[in-house]
């Protein structure tokens, strides 16, 4: 996969295999929200940037997309699969109403399920490509890029908003 976008999620990941970085990575992001109040959770570093809560819900929703993809590649479906824009998302999935703890709890369960998935994997399929967003990639790194994605997120988190 050649795009220098997701390069930038893929440099922030750790040496060690898809399941370390998914668990570090959630291990990471969970220890830097648990503490944040819920009167933070509608804190915006600027006008025209997410909530914490919004921040958190696209984390969710990224994860839920690059784990589907995942498993369609995994499954040998050689379907090309559209991309998302996560501008459009982020209104629609009312974030800011739900509590800040909801969407924490909702993270948990949703990296643990991943971590299931991605486990479920052996080498072969970690391998295994298909095509989404006009890019091929490998089961392996959108596990990655899951892991990066969620790594880029915490660092907005602790220099932005907290």
């Amino acid at each position: 996969m050649e795009a220098p976008f997701y390069q930038t999620y893929l440099s922030k990941i750790r040496e060690g295999s898809v399941i370390e970085n998914l668990m570090g990575s959630g291990d990471l992001f969970s220890d830097l929200v648990k503490e944040i109040p819920e009167e933070n959770g509608l804190h915006k570093y600027q006008e025209d940037k997410w909530t914490i809560k919004e921040l958190i819900q696209h984390l969710i929703d990224a994860e839920r997309v690059f784990c589907y993809r995942a498993l369609c590649f995994a499954r040998n479906d050689k379907t090309e699969l559209p991309g998302f824009d996560e501008q459009l998302y982020t209104p629609e999935s009312f974030a800011n109403e739900r509590k800040l703890t909801s969407l924490i709890n909702e993270f948990h369960i949703l990296r643990a399920s991943s971590i299931d998935l991605f486990g479920s994997f052996n080498n072969e399929v970690m391998r295994r490509t298909g095509i989404a967003s006009n890019l091929t990639w490998s089961v392996e790194t959108l596990g990655y890029v899951i892991s990066g994605h969620c790594l880029h997120h915490a660092d907005i988190l602790k220099e932005r908003y907290l």
